[in-house]
């Protein structure tokens, strides 16, 4: 800056700063200019003030709040003072001198007192708030409390208002400093919200402090104390709805929603009068729309708060009975209007109202929290009703009903899909064509939420129907549904059930492709791509009568208003290409790609769909040509790296602002608030953006190392979009994405194909892709994206793992403890939900659920630990101890949450250090231990079991001396009830048998018995059993390979009545454990190879048995036998020809089976 106009600037400052008010007000006021240049300049002095001499600018404020004229000034003065008090990196406070602190206190109280206009009142409040938050828990506004306290006790109604506001925020900001003052703010709560006296803006500002206070409040004794309030606070509520105050009871039930999200168990007590009230609004026609819709939304939102209140509602039948019926008669608030019946647009909502809507989005809401065992029953006593009267209006609610609750009640429906399916088909013959929709739109939502068992079950009845409601000339949207509702039918469907009916549908979909309107047309091209996407080769069939369809459609529909019937064109061309196969499509394919080009290159509006259909047929006809798609990536890959680059279109305001954000009447701009900021996201630009990310991925995918010239690209575009908070769907993209430019870079480079750069390339890319992965895994909300960079991260470490330096390492160990202890958390949340005194079986299904999902983190945990321990550089015992380090948490995990994950990770961690992790299991034996007991789960006793039999089959003579502790629950666990339990106590018998030595040999008499009752158990070889029985087989080899001189006649009478091996050949083969198989099978080979004597028996009368086991293990190919265990199978047989005495030989063959025979000759003799 020049010394002219600094000068300048700091004779503006001495006057804006000076004892004259009139600069400073004149500047508040260009604060708030339209003039872009004057608001700029504004800003700039502002910052000015802050920076040289932030006293006087806060008192400035101050007293421009307590005593401008102009309600503006006043205003902008409170948001200015908020907004240097606010702790953020702007925070004013630390710097003002202790008078300037306290004069400010003083003005600020001071100016409550004075100020009239409302808005202003409640702007002056947020200051005090946002204030008093940063100072008053370290005691440094004393006079606070005691002032509001004063307020709330005065008969002025505006300072007992203010006082409830600032009390309201307090409690959210730091309420833990008004707790202890909770005696005293309940006797004021309950006096304003009791008396008659009390004014309304009072009584709602009292209803927000007492609710905000009551969430903060940690303990439930203490949100006990509050009940008595609940009367009064529903009081509100019904004396402004009797005293015709709509605005106030809306207030009122905004906030009673937010209670019945965050605390709904403080309402349990009162529940049924808190919900019957709120029903009896609902149901009040008298009442306005919003008021009735607010009080539905008070009750869908206790449901939904499963989290908090499990199975709550589930327990007030009556009451879901009744909401379910308010529901459906909103559904009846339909009117018949000639724009659906012309079709002249998309609108398909024409005729529906604002109860319609709620009713819709409310019956799929409530059926999803209080799920089909709780709404299906309520559903069937309603439904039919409905569906048999005479106003089409309650058959069309009925089916629409149906198709909202198919989600919710999925599990149920499908017990009874005779009599759903039923219904549905039955309307398809209806009357009227809005209901005929209506049972069209059901079938493709059941399609959707019921399938695969709907298609499997049902699709005789309903592909027919649909192709008959494509018939329907006179109700195009009728016909363009059904072309819909085919799409989802056949997401869900194999192509042996749908190439039966193929001639008929594609038939049906070209005839009303060529004479419907245009969106029936859209429709048709819609179905046909689902179609031929579900039938695969089978659509080869329809290529030649369809394909000259679609080309024409996409070369000439090329006006404004055919723009999506354009882009669908493209979509159907390149999923029929996808379905055929590049042979069948390779002549059409040159010309669609060169009408894509020219429409590329072509100035595009903003709005067209073209373009993101465009990215998607592109990517797909890569995957349909391969490697021959590489020419035209030169010209794809610009638009779709601008395309994944899109900035997010993001405007904020504040939340009180007059002015609305400016949506321009475009569907694709949403909404939210966010605290005091209103924040509008445009998502149509989102959506490209996430299409683009993941086109981006499938190019990797398909072309390998073909796709090597726009890594560099790619990854500086993917890369940062892994913490890309504004869309998922980009998240998700960016995270596939990662493995796939490893894995395309590292094939490049090892096909000479990278352009001259070599191994070193892989290692930069990696440094800039794993931690980069790894820093998001730690920021990550979203579980379900959490274990897809789980999944990930395990595939990069995979591909250039070996790559990786120490503190990259222990950066990915971190972070697995990280999401080790955030699951543990959230497991721990759902335990006790199980403790609510509501807790039903429902509510344990979904719990269930919940916790399978989860178990994906924790299978990726585990492999990504297992490629961990490969990592050669990294010393053994600092691996140990740093994994180890977090012993605790895995083995609080291990008791809570998913144990079989938790002892995958313990066991790798055995297999990898072996004895050298021994002195770690002697501290964690504690842990273990309890774990064996009768008491535990099945899946804890399973997998304490096969710690143990790890660390014995690891560690070898080093844990022998763990066998005194361990072995005796062992061979208790043979004959526990659950076979897994059964599989890995005989497996460990196996192992210490084998590895046992002398320890094992006093115990062989014991081992024996256990054995044989898993051998001998009557259902041994049922499907459940199998496994168990197979690896007590194999124990029992293994004693006698090992231990053989211990078993003395005794046992063996006691045994089998029989000797030992040849009891154990006549349990062979085993088929059910392909790896014990193999071991057992090997093993049996190696003893008739020393012709073992007691084996062959006298006079080899086992012969015959040895050859039947051979014969059945040779004809099942690889499975139960190694290939070099079948070679010397095959070798022995064939030494058996030449050395058996003929009648011998003839005999042992004709004790086989006419095929096991057949089979031998064809092996010997090739």
């Amino acid at each position: 800056m020049d010394p002219e106009s600094t000068q300048l600037q700091q004779s503006e400052l001495a006057a804006v700063l000076g004892p004259d008010p009139s600069p400073f007000e004149t500047l508040i006021s260009h604060l708030m200019s339209s003039s872009n240049e004057q608001r700029s300049h504004a800003e700039a002095l502002f910052n000015l003030c802050k920076q040289t001499d932030p006293d006087t600018l806060s008192l400035k404020l101050a007293h421009l709040l307590s005593s401008s004229p102009h309600q503006e000034a006043r205003a902008m003065s409170a948001i200015l003072l908020r907004k240097q008090l606010t702790r953020d990196d702007s925070y004013l406070w630390p710097r003002l001198s202790p008078q300037t602190q306290s004069s400010l206190k003083s003005l600020l109280l001071s100016s409550i007192q004075t100020e009239n206009v409302k808005s202003i009142s409640k702007k002056l409040c947020d200051t005090i708030s946002e204030l008093a938050s940063g100072i008053l828990p370290d005691n440094a506004w004393p006079e606070l409390l005691p002032f509001m306290f004063q307020c709330v006790s005065s008969d002025s109604p505006k300072l007992q208002e203010s006082a409830f506001l600032i009390f309201a925020q307090l409690s959210q900001y730091i309420g833990e400093s008004l707790t202890p003052h909770i005696k005293h703010l309940h006797g004021l709560f309950l006096q304003c919200l009791t008396s008659p006296t009390t004014n309304s803006d009072v009584r709602i500002a009292a209803l927000n402090a007492v609710i905000n206070f009551i969430q903060c409040l940690s303990g439930s004794a203490d949100r006990d104390r509050f009940q008595d309030l609940l009367p009064a606070m529903m009081r509100t509520l019904t004396e402004a709805l009797n005293s015709g105050q709509e605005a106030t009871a809306q207030e009122a039930l905004e906030l009673l929603i937010e209670l019945a999200g965050t605390e709904p168990r403080f309402l349990r007590r009162q529940l049924v009068d808190v919900v019957g009230a709120m029903l009896q609004i609902a149901e009040a026609e008298s009442l306005e729309e919003g008021t009735r819709h607010l009080a539905i939304e008070f009750v869908i939102t206790l449901a939904e708060a499963r989290e908090r209140a499990p199975g709550m509602m589930r327990k007030l039948p009556q009451f879901i009975s009744r909401m379910f019926a308010i529901l459906m008669k909103m559904l009846l608030d339909i009117e018949d209007d000639p724009a659906w019946h012309s079709a002249e647009t998309e609108d398909e909502d024409a005729g529906e109202t604002s109860n319609y809507s709620v009713g819709q989005e409310c019956l799929d809401r409530l059926s999803i929290s209080l799920g089909g065992n709780t709404i299906v029953p309520v559903a069937s006593e309603q439904l039919p009703a409905y569906l048999a009267a005479p106003e089409w209006q309650k058959r069309h609610a009925a089916l629409i009903a149906l198709a909202q609750i198919a989600e919710g009640c999925s599990k149920v429906m499908i017990k009874n899909l005779d009599q759903v399916v039923a219904m549905v088909l039955n309307s398809f013959n209806d009357q009227h064509p809005r209901v005929r929709w209506a049972a069209i739109n059901a079938i493709g939502q059941l399609s959707t939420d019921l399938g695969p068992d709907l298609q499997i079950q049902y699709h005789q009845g309903v592909l027919p129907a649909l192709a008959a409601a494509m018939d329907d000339f006179p109700n195009p949207r009728v016909q363009a549904h059904a072309a819909s509702a085919v799409l989802n039918f056949s997401e869900n469907c194999t192509p042996d059930i749908l190439t039966p009916y193929l001639d008929g549908i594609v038939s049906k979909l070209l005839v009303i492709l060529q004479n419907g309107k245009q969106m029936v047309q859209e429709g048709a091209l819609t179905a046909l791509a689902s179609v031929a996407d579900s039938s695969q080769e089978h659509f080869q069939k329809y290529y030649d009568a369809v394909m000259p369809y679609l080309k024409a459609i996409l070369v000439n529909a090329t006006d404004k208003s055919n723009r999506m019937l354009r882009a669908k064109s493209m979509e159907c061309i390149s999923l029929v290409g996808m379905a055929v196969g590049k042979e069948k499509f390779r002549a059409d394919a040159k010309q669609v790609m060169e009408v894509l080009m020219s429409l590329q290159v072509s100035q595009m509006e903003t709005d067209d769909p073209t373009t993101s259909y465009m990215l998607q047929a592109w990517a797909r006809l890569c995957k349909c040509l391969g490697q021959d798609f590489l020419p035209y990536m030169e010209f794809v890959m610009p638009p779709l790296l601008r395309s994944a680059s899109l900035k997010p279109d993001v405007t904020i305001t504040s939340a009180d602002s007059e002015n609305d954000i400016d949506d321009s009447d475009d569907d694709s701009m949403e909404t939210i608030t966010l605290g005091d900021k209103r924040i509008g996201i445009k998502t149509s630009v989102l959506e490209e953006k996430a299409t683009a990310c993941n086109m981006l991925c499938c190019y990797a995918d398909e072309l390998k190392e073909g796709f090597f010239p726009w890594i560099d690209q790619v990854a500086g575009t993917l890369v940062p979009l892994l913490k890309f908070y504004f869309h998922e769907e980009v998240r998700k993209a960016a995270v596939s994405a990662m493995p796939e430019l490893l894995r395309s870079a590292k094939l490049a480079i090892e096909k000479g194909q990278s352009q001259g750069r070599d191994a070193s390339y892989l290692k930069f890319l990696s440094d800039s892709i794993i931690p980069a992965l790894v820093d998001a895994l730690h920021k990550e909300p979203d579980t379900e994206i959490c274990a897809s960079m789980l999944d990930s991260l395990n595939e990069c470490l995979q591909i250039s793992g070996m790559l990786l330096d120490e503190s990259q390492v222990k950066a990915i160990v971190d972070e697995i403890k990280q999401v080790i202890t955030a699951s543990s958390s959230r497991k721990r949340e759902r335990a006790e939900r199980t403790k609510a005194e509501d807790f039903d079986a429902e509510e344990s299904e979904l719990i269930k659920e919940e916790n399978e999902q989860e178990e994906e983190v924790f299978d990726q945990v585990s492999c990504v630990i297992s490629f961990l321990k490969n990592l050669s550089y990294v010393d053994c015992w600092a691996t140990v101890f740093v994994l180890c380090s977090y012993r605790s948490i895995l083995w609080s995990s291990f008791q809570n949450i998913y144990v079989s994950q938790v002892g995958e990770i313990l066991g790798t961690l055995i297999k990898t250090f072996k004895a050298s992790f021994l002195p770690f299991f002697d501290e964690l034996s504690s842990y273990l231990t309890p774990m064996w007991g009768r008491d535990k789960t099945p899946e804890e006793r399973r997998i304490a079991i096969c710690i143990f039999d790890d660390i014995a089959e690891q560690c070898r003579e080093a844990a022998i001396k763990y066998y005194d502790t361990y072995l005796p629950f062992l061979l208790e666990a043979c004959n526990d009830e659950t076979a897994d339990v059964r599989q890995a106590a005989v497996y460990g018998l196996g192992v210490c048998a084998e590895f046992g030595g002398s320890v094992f040999k006093p115990l062989v008499g014991e081992a024996l018995s256990r054995l044989n009752a898993v051998i001998q158990h009557p259902n041994a070889l049922h499907s459940d059993n199998v496994m168990a029985y197979d690896n007590a087989v194999s124990a029992l080899g293994k004693i006698c390979q090992f231990h053989r001189d211990s078993i003395d006649s005794a046992q063996v009478f006691t045994f089998f009545l029989l000797m030992v091996i040849p009891a154990w050949l006549n349990c062979l083969p085993i088929k059910g454990d392909l790896i014990e198989a193999k071991v057992v099978h090997d093993q049996l080979c190696s003893m008739v190879e020393r012709s073992d004597s007691e084996l062959l028996g006298p006079n080899n009368q086992y012969l015959p048995k040895i050859v039947s086991v051979f014969a059945e293990v040779l004809c099942a190919g690889k499975d139960l036998a190694t290939e070099q265990t079948a070679g010397r199978m095959i070798n022995l047989l064939r030494q058996l020809q030449q050395t058996l005495p003929p009648a011998t030989l003839a005999s042992t063959w004709s004790s086989l089976q006419p095929q096991q025979q057949l089979a031998l000759q064809s092996i010997l003799s090739s």
